[in-house]
């Protein structure tokens, strides 16, 4: 099955789980892994304000970006300059810059789960991204929730694996393209992870690969939220659930301007083994271990 468009459900549909919505899950994320949440219950006002933030820590100039730099640590926490990341297979870089903050860490964490990075020049950094971390990462539990049903699991099967996880929030910002022979500001790719929220960004850009391989525009709402199943959740339904290829492309290569973007990557613990949860096959392998080989082969190592 094709398709030309994804579906939208609302977070009270997502939380009832009525059979319909389910069924019509169950599609979606079988055939191409992507929806949209209307009503999700993330306010307007957290939404703009860390987009506020996010632009200002954009804005700053590039040496005092490059401190909070960490390649060492693969960019799990802080700043990974433009032309860094390039996506799976491809030799061009994407055309973006990014920051990356993940849940407020204790004792109890997975000691391999890094803690946030404070900004010296941005008063209420943190602060501002743990408020939205939290919002997100309670939305994407909710969303685990109705997967789990759709894959005749316990409502809550997914919830030890992420309550302690190594969940991120990414920051992004794609510079004005100058060059109109490559409009791609993210090349096509597939995500790492369980499931992704990417929060409305400022303007459309984000297109989803059908099995025709056409691609398919998504039109960027504020007032929505795009989720879509990450590489993580198809290998531990055995492709029951689809990781969808997808890209970021510029509309605006006549007039260049910056667009700006939040995903938030719902991981589970490093401790996590990724085995099949629809079949008696055996083969596994740590989240962690998982994680880190896509991180080097998408060039953050």
């Amino acid at each position: 099955m094709s398709f030309t468009s994804i579906p939208s459900f609302s977070l009270e549909s997502i939380k009832r789980s009525d059979l319909k919505t389910i069924k019509d899950l169950t599609v979606a994320l079988s055939t191409h892994g992507f929806f949209t949440i209307t009503e999700h219950g993330i306010s307007d006002e957290i939404l703009t304000s860390s987009y506020a933030k996010s632009k200002q820590f954009f804005d700053l100039p590039t040496n005092k970006k490059n401190k909070y730099s960490h390649p060492e640590m693969a960019g799990a926490r802080g700043y990974t300059p433009f032309g860094k990341e390039t996506a799976m297979g491809e030799t061009v870089p994407d055309l973006k810059e990014f920051w990356h903050h993940g849940p407020e860490v204790n004792e109890s964490f997975d000691s391999r789960i890094s803690p946030n990075i404070s900004v010296d020049e941005i008063s209420d950094f943190n602060k501002e991204f743990d408020q939205l971390f939290k919002a997100l990462n309670a939305l994407g539990e909710e969303v685990l929730r109705a997967i789990a049903l759709i894959l005749t699991k316990d409502k809550n099967f997914f919830i030890p694996w992420v309550s302690k996880g190594n969940s991120v929030l990414r920051l992004i910002h794609y510079p004005p393209v100058q060059d109109q022979t490559n409009s791609l500001r993210a090349r096509a790719h597939e995500d790492i992870n369980l499931i992704t929220l990417l929060v409305g960004a400022e303007e459309s850009g984000l297109e989803v690969q059908n099995t025709q391989g056409e691609w398919i525009p998504i039109e960027a709402e504020s007032k929505s939220i795009v989720c879509n199943i990450g590489d993580m959740m198809q290998l531990v339904t055995r492709n029951k659930l689809k990781s969808t290829t997808h890209r970021v492309v510029d509309y605006n290569l006549g007039e260049p301007k910056s667009r700006y973007s939040m995903p938030f990557f719902l991981h589970p613990s490093p401790n996590i083994e990724l085995c099949s949860i629809v079949d008696e096959s055996p083969e596994s392998i740590s989240a962690h271990d998982f994680l880190e080989e896509r991180l080097k082969a998408i060039k953050l190592y």
